[in-house]
C-alpha cells in the first residue's frame, strides 16, 4: 500500500472517528454527555472492516461506505490499511523505552458454523486475529468469560468485562473481539510536588476541586480563535513513530460541545490546529484525570447510516461456510475504554483509531502564552508520523473515575 493511499485511507478513517465522537459527545446522547468519555475509534473501524470482510452485497457496500472506503476495491483498501495499523502503528515499543502497545483481533465462532477458508485468510492473515472454535449452542456464558477473560488479559486488566451477562446465547454463531492497551511516559514527565488542587469549572456554571499538574517548561501550544492546544509527546522507542496526546481547550467554560461540533464536522480541524513549535508558558494547569467508558454502539452506527449489517437483510455469507438459512446479523457491538493521565504519562486501553496530518503554523519565536485547563476540554491519542488516532474523549469533570 502505497504512502500516499495510506493518507487517503487514514483520512477516510480519521472522518469516521469525528463523526462518531461527535455523536458520542451529543449534548442529546445521554451516555456521552452526563460524564466523562474516551473511545477508540480504530478499533471500531478495524472490528467493522473485520466484518466487510465477510459481507456481500449491499451489506459489504454500506459497511465500505461509512467506513470511508468506497469505490473499486473498497474491501482492499479496509484491509490494507488494517494491516498497516497493526502491523506498524500497532507494534509494541516499549522495550526500546518508547510507549507499551498491545493490540489484537479475536474471531470466537461456534463449531457447528466453520469460518469460510477466504474469509480466514484475510482475518489472520491481514488483521493478525486469533480464531478460536467455541460452543455457543450449549455453553454460552462459558464462552463470553472466555472473551473477557481474553480482553482482561490484553489489557492489563484494566478492561475485565467486554460482553455483559446476557449478550451472547445459543443462538450467537461468531464474537469479533478486538482490544488495545497504550502506555506511555511523557517525554518530559510532571513534577508531582507542583501538582497543586484548584477550581475546575463545570458546564452548569458550579465547580469542584481537582488536581492539577503544573509545569514551568516550554510546551508545544497554539492559539486560535476561541482555542487553545496542546500537545504533549510520548517518550519514543527505537523507531520513528511519535504517539503524542492533544489537548483542545475551548476558550469559554461552556464552549466543549461547540467544539466538539466543529472538530467532526471539519475534517481537517486537527490538523490545522497542530502546535508545531514550542513556547514559554506563563501559567500552566492540566487537571489529573482518569475514565472508564463503555457502550453498546449499533445505535450510534445506525444514526451514521449503517442499517444492513444490524437487520434481517444482512450479508454475511462470505463469513461463514453455512446453510443458506442461516441468517446470520450482528446483533450489537460492545465497546469499551480506559484512559488514564498523571505526572508520568498516560494509561490507556479499548480500542483505537481516528487520523489527521501535520501542517506548520508558524509562530513568532518570542512568545509567552497561559494554558489553565480549568473547564472542560477535549483530547486525542495520536501517531503523528501516519495520523493514526488511538483514542477521542472529552473530559467534564476530572473527579469522576467512572
Amino acid at each position: 500500500m502505497a504512502a500516499a493511499d495510506i493518507r487517503l485511507s487514514v483520512a477516510h478513517q480519521t472522518r469516521f472517528a469525528l463523526r462518531l465522537a461527535s455523536a458520542i459527545s451529543s449534548p442529546s446522547n445521554a451516555d456521552g454527555a452526563a460524564g466523562n468519555a474516551a473511545f477508540s475509534p480504530l478499533s471500531l473501524h478495524v472490528a467493522l472492516s473485520l466484518v466487510a470482510a465477510g459481507a456481500g452485497g449491499a451489506t459489504r457496500d454500506q459497511l465500505a461506505a461509512t467506513l470511508g472506503a468506497e469505490g473499486p476495491g473498497e474491501a482492499e483498501s479496509l484491509h490494507a490499511l488494517a494491516q498497516q495499523v497493526v502491523q506498524l502503528v500497532l507494534a509494541d515499543a516499549s522495550v526500546e523505552g518508547g510507549p507499551r502497545v498491545a493490540f489484537a483481533n479475536g474471531v470466537f465462532v461456534d463449531t457447528s458454523t466453520p469460518l469460510r477458508s477466504s474469509f480466514k485468510e484475510v482475518a489472520v492473515g491481514k488483521y493478525k486475529a486469533e480464531t478460536h472454535s467455541v460452543d455457543f449452542q450449549t455453553k454460552a456464558a462459558e464462552v463470553a468469560c472466555q472473551v473477557n477473560t481474553w480482553v482482561e488479559k490484553l489489557t492489563s486488566g484494566l478492561i475485565k468485562e467486554i460482553l455483559p451477562d446476557g449478550s451472547v446465547d445459543s443462538t450467537t454463531r461468531l464474537v469479533l473481539g478486538n482490544a488495545l492497551y497504550f502506555k506511555g511516559a511523557w517525554t518530559q514527565e510532571f513534577d508531582a510536588s507542583k501538582t497543586k488542587d484548584g477550581e475546575f469549572h463545570l458546564l452548569d456554571g458550579s465547580s469542584v476541586q481537582a488536581s492539577f499538574m503544573s509545569s514551568t517548561n516550554e510546551q508545544y501550544l497554539s492559539s486560535h480563535d476561541n482555542l487553545k492546544v496542546l500537545k504533549l509527546p510520548y517518550r519514543q522507542g527505537g523507531d520513528m513513530r511519535q504517539f503524542s496526546m492533544y489537548i483542545l481547550l475551548p476558550e469559554a467554560n461552556d464552549g466543549l460541545w461547540n467544539l466538539a461540533g466543529k472538530v467532526s464536522s471539519e475534517p481537517e480541524f486537527l490538523e490545522k490546529h497542530t502546535p508545531t513549535e514550542k513556547v514559554l508558558v506563563r501559567n500552566f494547569k492540566l487537571p489529573k484525570f482518569k475514565i472508564s467508558f463503555g457502550f453498546e454502539a449499533s445505535s450510534l452506527l445506525k444514526g451514521l447510516g449503517l442499517h444492513l449489517p444490524f437487520s434481517c437483510e444482512a450479508d454475511l455469507s462470505e463469513m461463514v461456510d453455512s446453510a443458506p438459512e442461516q441468517n446470520l446479523y450482528i446483533s450489537s457491538v460492545f465497546h469499551k475504554s480506559f484512559v488514564e493521565v498523571n505526572e508520568e504519562g498516560t494509561e490507556a486501553a479499548a480500542a483505537t483509531a481516528a487520523v489527521v496530518m501535520l501542517m506548520s503554523l508558524p509562530l513568532d519565536p518570542p512568545m509567552e502564552m497561559d494554558f489553565v485547563a480549568d473547564h472542560p476540554f477535549l483530547f486525542v491519542i495520536r501517531e503523528d508520523l501516519t495520523g493514526v488516532v488511538l483514542f477521542v474523549g472529552h473530559v467534564v469533570n476530572p473527579l469522576l473515575a467512572a
